[in-house]
């Protein structure tokens, strides 16, 4: 990215410019189709269901139901819906932390917002964060799959005894403003197990971690198992490089039951044909220049390079991530593992300093989070970490405002 003198910064942030910032084959598709037709999507065109014939392809057989929408948020909010029409139910249940979206219906959802808002609604029940560095069940636990979606089972329970009925667990598949956690593999399963057996439905939100960023799939919760399979998903963010669209994707009996309600779904934008023009580029380029790999060998680079910062430095208490999907979590004493919260905002501050924009995310707003676009290479990733390495060395240095810092190598 460039300021308006010119200078330039390397973007660690922007999962939202997925392909690169103004990629030229994205620009151009959107540039052609904005001069032949952009109209609402009343209107029919060949580019909603060529596209929709794409995203299909890149998901499992069941979800094939697409919903085309102009923001996550307004994902997110349809998928509430849909799930609340096919069961018949109220209720949701979320892992603390979590962030699904602006809309009034989303914060009530979002515990990193609610909390200093309105507060909890009584349909909605918090899940403890599949956090297996921080959490009740960490790396030492013999199975924290089964213990956190225990913890889920557990919260259902409690809500059915107060006579509520549950429509949804909604979780993104990696969550992000949580912290950057990888939730242990095979937790989705069985929170799914859980959630149906109560008459609700999985909703797996995409929006930030969707489209190949992990890298060895193109969609996170793939990294649970390949016989786990969402009955929502939902995705927005990295889906249109920057263009505002969404997309909601889901199985026949789910879509069904809302259409039987006989109150269609519009969206006057969503999927015209400009936006889909846009997404179809995005995937193009995502093929064409291969980055889904280029996502699994730049990140485990990326990992390997955090890892041996983490030796070096004490202040690193854990390297998490998947593909270009990386949080390094930042700890003030090293059996506390407290949150070094204002060193993580001074080494980002360094760091601006330095033309690396970087950001802090968690409940400790500790952990730098890695999420850039999915062009970044392996000299970026060579850079950033030399400057992050010569910042840390400096801090231990001179600022020494915590146990981790002041500890010599």
């Amino acid at each position: 990215m460039y300021d308006e003198q010119g200078t330039e910064y390397i973007d660690c942030i922007n999962n939202v410019a997925h392909v690169g910032h103004c990629h030229p084959l994205v620009v151009q598709a959107a540039h052609e189709q904005n001069q032949m037709l952009n109209t609402n999507s009343r209107y029919l065109h060949d580019n909603i269901v060529d596209y929709a014939q794409r995203l299909s392809e890149t998901l499992p057989e069941q979800l094939c139901v697409f919903y085309f929408l102009n923001s996550g948020s307004e994902a997110n909010d349809l998928a509430l819906r849909l799930a609340r029409h096919y069961t018949g139910h109220q209720d949701v249940v979320v892992l603390d932390h979590a962030y699904h979206g602006h809309l009034s219906s989303l914060i009530d959802i979002s515990p990193y917002k609610f909390r200093n808002l309105d507060g909890q609604k009584e349909w909605v029940h918090v899940a403890p964060l599949p956090d297996t560095y921080r959490g009740p069940y960490q790396e030492d636990h013999p199975n924290p799959a089964v213990a956190y979606a225990n913890e889920v089972k557990r919260v259902v329970s409690s809500a059915q005894e107060k006579g509520r009925k549950i429509a949804a667990f909604f979780a993104e598949s990696l969550p992000s403003v949580g912290g950057q956690i990888i939730p242990p593999a095979g937790y989705f399963s069985q929170v799914a197990e859980h959630i149906r057996r109560a008459g609700g439905v999985f909703v797996a939100d995409e929006i930030q971690v969707g489209f190949g960023r992990v890298g060895k799939h193109f969609w996170a919760f793939q990294l649970q198992g390949k016989d786990f399979v969402p009955d929502i998903v939902t995705m927005g963010k990295s889906i249109g490089n920057g263009h505002p669209v969404a997309c909601v994707a889901t199985t026949q009996p789910v879509a069904r039951a809302f259409e039987a309600t006989g109150v269609e779904y519009f969206n006057t934008f969503g999927g015209s044909p400009v936006s889909c023009a846009v997404g179809l580029a995005v995937l193009n380029v995502l093929e064409k220049e291969q980055l889904q790999a280029h996502a699994t060998s730049v990140g485990s680079f990326l990992m390997e390079l955090l890892g041996q910062q983490k030796i070096k430095h004490p202040i690193i208490g854990d390297v998490r991530g998947v593909g270009l999907f990386i949080g390094v979590d930042l700890i003030k004493d090293v059996a506390t593992r407290t949150p070094a919260t204002e060193e993580a905002a001074y080494l980002v501050s360094r760091l601006k300093e330095n033309y690396v924009l970087l950001s802090t995310d968690g409940p400790g707003r500790n952990i730098l989070k890695f999420k850039p676009p999915m062009c970044f290479s392996l000299d970026n990733a060579r850079l950033v970490v030399a400057k992050l390495d010569a910042i840390l060395t400096d801090m231990e240095e001179k600022v020494r405002s915590c146990e981790t810092l002041r500890l010599q190598p």
